[in-house]
């Protein structure tokens, strides 16, 4: 009776076998290790959910092991059929909350496909087992990235909601390529204009640039515009400069003559043809200068450039490790230096070593590794783009506007609002406090701004992206314990240089010089140690740089008119003042000023070139502080020196704050316009968790010139 009353009490239970039956082997025990490799599950948990990889789930071994495994030869028998009420009670095992969360999976599932969705054609060429991988990699960073959620049931993924601070180039850059990831970016610019330092300046009938003006590095242009579905030649109208440049020598002294300018002329065979001019036998010299410096660009530009610096492992490739002692001695060695030994003629050494300037540093102290620059200008060539660099910004900014972004003029940051990130908050399971993913407590929660009428505003953000100057972004938008580079990391920074810019229009015409034109001092090493020496002040006489690209572009002057842009390097001090419109400005600039003017008429042969300015507009480092924040003043950033560059410059995410991100000149990978393009694209890369040392891939149907350059130096290494 107690048997048949067990029997109905348990039916799931088989029944006692028969006397004489045959009796099936015992259950095999695990042993502790098979034991210890089995997952454990707390109690209502949910239950792990295994990827759908379109072949059968692999399962543990000790799920598998039957009398065969023993050493015998029959298989264990399959274990009884569970009954109905043990499928109903693991059926109501299976909570609301549990279904809730399954739901929420489904829509982070959707909300990482969305926000991922620009690698899918990467992806697609790998193998299925890679693909899952590093598709995981992406959704799991964009998630962290993201930090509203879909509700409980929802099918709709949400587009992370993304607010970049700064329309200059890097800030509508970001915003265009976010914007075509799946985010709802709104910029927030300051000024009443987009652009940034790549600003313009119009009156009387002239339209002055008043940032870059030298179009280099044309592959990184393509390359982005090919990121937005675009080409360089639909958006920009570009002009090859023949000749690239003239250099204006430092006469001996008053009354001396004047030296004969050198002309620098577009293309190679014509520039080695001027070098072995002015100094004969030296065009084998130029040839093994020439072909140094594009492989090095080549490189940069494959493992370097593009490179988040997330993974040691990116800069493992063989090409990579075969160049380690050449790229070890370029990386050691001065530019000054490097020229220095392979050129005698002095102006030769002074074309070679200005290049460092636009880095924001002294050839004496920049890398030899930025000998790539001279590839650029004397094999590649200088190009212009119609209608100024102010015509590039009104494209990024109508590409950023046609894919989706927003952007709010007159909009000032004042704070980066940032809270402790969920498991700093929460803890992990055991109560023990935890930090996010690369050791960040704080993740950006919103950005609080200022609008035209002095309302305050505050927009909630899922990721914030700062192209503000960095130090301004660190010191005054971030609470101090959210700071990455509080203000005493500032003190072992080296700054670029300042800069004076004088926007001069000129009535008549000046066939004395053409579209870029450099005056070089005699005393080179003096004037860099007065911009950069332990006691800075403003040189005298100085080296500067003069535009006129009234000779290339009828628009920017009137007619019978000349547009005039110089650019004279100072120590990087406020100190020095600001400019103003016909002389207005503070003393030290306008006597820089005027210095500027004469030496362009004494150097150059322009008479009375004073007495025909028409337009007069100076610019000094403390117009940089008032309108770009600029750390020390400087027109350009940190200076390029070896401990401020590539993985030891600053880098494109914030170390203390999750879901914070940076871009532009005062970040990776550098100073200038190509540089703040790429900027961007790290930003991308952070986002998707791409780890990858080049560029990304195009979209579907455009080919990256970049990934067939890239190939091909595989192929050579």
């Amino acid at each position: 009776m107690l048997a048949n009353l067990h029997s109905r009490s348990t039916p799931q239970r088989a029944r006692a076998a028969p006397t004489g039956a045959r009796r099936t082997e015992p259950r095999r025990r695990l042993s502790e290790r098979q034991l210890s490799a089995r997952p454990r599950r707390r109690h209502g948990a949910a239950r792990p959910q295994l990827p759908r990889l379109g072949r059968a789930p692999h399962r543990h071994r000790s799920h598998r092991l039957g009398a065969s495994d023993r050493g015998g030869t029959r298989r264990r028998p399959r274990r009884a059929a569970a009954a109905p009420q043990r499928r109903k009670v693991r059926s109501a095992q299976r909570s609301e909350p549990l279904r809730r969360a399954e739901s929420q999976d489904r829509a982070d599932v959707d909300r990482r496909a969305l926000l991922a969705s620009g690698s899918r054609a990467r992806l697609a060429e790998e193998p299925d087992h890679r693909a899952i991988r590093r598709s995981n990699r992406m959704g799991e960073a964009m998630k962290r990235s993201s930090g509203s959620r879909s509700a409980p049931g929802a099918t709709t993924p949400t587009r992370p909601r993304t607010v970049v601070i700064g329309a200059g180039i890097a800030g509508l850059a970001t915003a265009a390529l976010l914007a075509r990831e799946g985010h709802d970016v709104t910029v927030l610019e300051r000024g009443a204009r987009v652009g940034g330092r790549a600003g313009t300046l119009s009156r009387n009938g002239f339209r002055f640039d008043t940032g870059p003006s030298w179009y280099l590095m044309p592959r990184v242009f393509d390359h982005f515009f090919e990121m937005l579905g675009t080409s360089t030649e639909e958006q920009l109208d570009l002009r090859l400069l023949d000749p690239g440049y003239r250099v204006f020598s430092e006469p001996e002294g008053r009354g001396a003559d004047r030296p004969e300018p050198v002309t620098v002329p577009a293309g190679r065979s014509s520039t080695r043809a001027l070098f072995e001019l002015l100094e004969p036998g030296s065009g084998a010299a130029f040839d093994a200068y020439l072909d140094s410096a594009t492989e090095t660009t080549e490189m940069a530009e494959r493992y370097f450039l593009y490179n988040p610096f997330t993974s040691w492992r990116s800069l493992a490739a063989p090409a990579v490790l075969r160049a380690l002692p050449r790229l070890a001695q370029l990386l050691l060695t001065p530019l000054r230096s490097f020229a220095a030994k392979r050129f005698q003629h002095p102006v030769l050494r002074q074309v070679l070593g200005y290049p460092a300037v636009f880095l924001g540093t002294n050839p004496k102290d920049a890398p030899a590794m930025y000998h790539l620059m001279s590839a650029l200008d004397l094999d590649e060539g200088v190009r212009y783009p119609m209608g100024g660099f102010h015509h590039l910004v009104e494209r990024l900014a109508a590409l950023a506007r046609e894919a989706g972004a927003e952007i709010v003029l007159g909009a000032d940051v004042t704070e980066i609002e940032t809270g402790r990130s969920e498991a700093e908050r929460g803890g992990s399971p055991n109560g023990e406090r935890r930090r996010t993913q690369g050791g960040r407590p704080f993740t950006a929660r919103a950005v609080r701004w200022r609008d035209r009428d002095g309302v305050e505003q505050r927009s909630s953000a899922d990721v914030v992206v700062s192209t503000a100057d960095l130090h301004h972004t660190e010191t005054r938008l971030l609470p101090e314990a959210a700071r990455s580079y509080p203000e005493r990391s500032w003190e072992r920074q080296v700054s670029g240089p300042g800069a004076v810019l004088v926007l001069l229009g000129v009535r008549g015409e000046l066939p004395e010089l053409p579209h870029h034109s450099l005056f070089f001092t005699r005393d080179w090493d003096r004037n860099f140690d007065d911009i950069f020496g332990a006691t800075p002040r403003i040189p005298d006489p100085a080296s500067s740089y003069v535009c006129k690209p009234s000779t290339t572009d009828p628009g920017v002057a009137p007619e019978g008119h000349e547009n005039l842009f110089v650019l004279v390097p100072i120590p990087a001090d406020p100190a020095a003042g600001r400019g103003g419109a016909d002389g207005s400005g503070d003393p030290a600039v306008e006597r820089v000023a005027d210095a500027a003017i004469d030496q362009i008429s004494e150097w150059a042969g322009i008479p009375a070139l004073r007495e025909r300015i028409v337009v007069r507009h100076t610019i000094g480092p403390q117009d940089f502080v008032d309108d770009y924040h600029s750390w020390s003043g400087g027109m350009l950033g940190p200076a390029h020196v070896l401990r401020q560059s590539a993985m030891f410059r600053a880098q494109n995410r914030s170390k203390r704050v999750d879901n914070l991100f940076y871009a532009g000149a005062t970040t990776a990978p550098g100073v200038g316009i190509p540089m703040c393009l790429i900027s961007a694209e790290l930003v991308v890369k952070h986002l998707r968790g791409d780890r990858s040392a080049g560029p990304l891939p195009a979209p579907a149907g455009r080919r990256s010139k970049h990934l067939d350059e890239s190939a091909s130096l595989e192929a050579r290494a």
